[in-house]
């Protein structure tokens, strides 16, 4: 089959590799559609030490079943996938935490992942995806249950202000979540005016900075989400909320950072982390964007598997009004060029 094999630092080539082999309870799919992670950017550079050459990344996608052991699934059936594997034997997988399993293991970066015709998943990880959802939006499942696990942790209330760092996917997305859960105030911070855009149409109020916004709009927070990982957003969410105001920190950027940790005691701000999503996370995301409550398709772009390693450039150098791009087997509507 063909696959885009990441080779080394900025280096991605198409090859052709044997097929999955299919372990018990294992479902091979024909991937149809399949997103590139701001993760696996890093990766890409040789930024991230979960990637390493020789390898197939690829972990957001949706695609049709080709072989199945099981009843459940039929050839043929559309579906999307929990690309995150646990061992759903230790405390945290029985206590509704597989994402912290300490054998978790995630498709495209421990094992091959779907930039290829075929990638074969846990027959457990695998969901149906109704008639009316699309590929894209199939796809679009694994990084909105990011979001959706942030706005979990947050606990948000919907007449919470809401700070978020970041334009990307996973901040457009967590926008999009907090929406669902009624707040109206939220102000997104990204130095890419045409990611900010997005953001406008999407319902936040943006800026390039905090200190540009009026006093009104930049008044203390109840909660902020640092979709970025740099110290200095992961600085200003903490500093922009009101005392016993809630932080989720979720970007990966930078591996550490100074935090004022006397200004978090003494105001009690509630700090935490938010690593990908648990499976009750992954099946609210797939029921909301059933429902039509989440999407980021205007923003999209399609491109062929082939054109995967300018896609990866693209997105580094200058992604512009694109959110999010999928890359394509079958070629529909592939004539779109990075």
């Amino acid at each position: 089959m063909k696959a885009l094999v990441y080779e080394g630092p900025s280096s991605m080539n198409l090859r052709e590799v044997d097929l999955p082999s299919l372990g018990p309870d294992e479902v091979l799919i024909r991937v149809e559609r399949v997103g590139i992670c701001g993760s696996e950017l890093s990766g890409y550079l040789g930024h991230n030490s979960l990637r390493k050459p020789p390898l197939i990344m690829g972990h957001e996608f949706a695609g049709i079943v080709e072989q199945a052991g099981s009843t459940r699934f039929r050839r043929g059936d559309r579906v999307t996938a929990n690309p995150l594997l646990s061992c759903g034997r230790c405390r945290a997988c029985r206590t509704g935490a597989a994402q912290l399993c300490a054998e978790r293991q995630l498709l495209g970066a421990h094992r091959p992942g779907a930039f290829a015709e075929y990638v074969a998943v846990a027959e457990r990880n695998v969901y149906a995806l109704e008639d009316h959802v699309s590929f894209e939006e199939g796809a679009f499942t694994e990084p909105f249950a990011c979001a959706v696990h942030i706005c979990k942790l947050l606990k948000p209330l919907p007449t919470d202000r809401l700070l978020i760092m970041g334009g990307g996917p996973i901040g457009l997305l967590a926008l999009q979540a907090a929406k669902v859960y009624g707040l109206q105030h939220i102000v997104l911070i990204d130095i890419n005016e045409q990611r900010l855009e997005i953001a406008k149409e999407l319902g936040a109020v943006t800026a390039t900075r905090l200190d540009t916004l009026s006093s009104e709009e930049k008044s203390m927070f109840d909660a902020a989400i640092d979709a970025v990982g740099m110290e200095i957003t992961r600085q200003l969410c903490v500093e922009s909320v009101r005392p016993g105001g809630r932080v989720v920190l979720t970007g990966l950027h930078e591996e550490k950072s100074s935090l004022p940790i006397n200004m978090i005691i003494r105001s009690e701000i509630q700090l935490m982390g938010a690593f990908a999503y648990h499976s009750d996370d992954f099946e609210t995301a797939l029921q909301w964007i059933s429902e039509g409550r989440v999407s980021l398709s205007p923003w999209t772009l399609l491109a062929p598997l082939e054109t995967g390693g300018a896609c990866f450039e693209r997105l580094i150098q200058n992604p512009g009004n694109i959110a999010k791009i999928l890359l394509t087997l079958d070629h529909e509507k592939g004539e779109a060029t990075p």
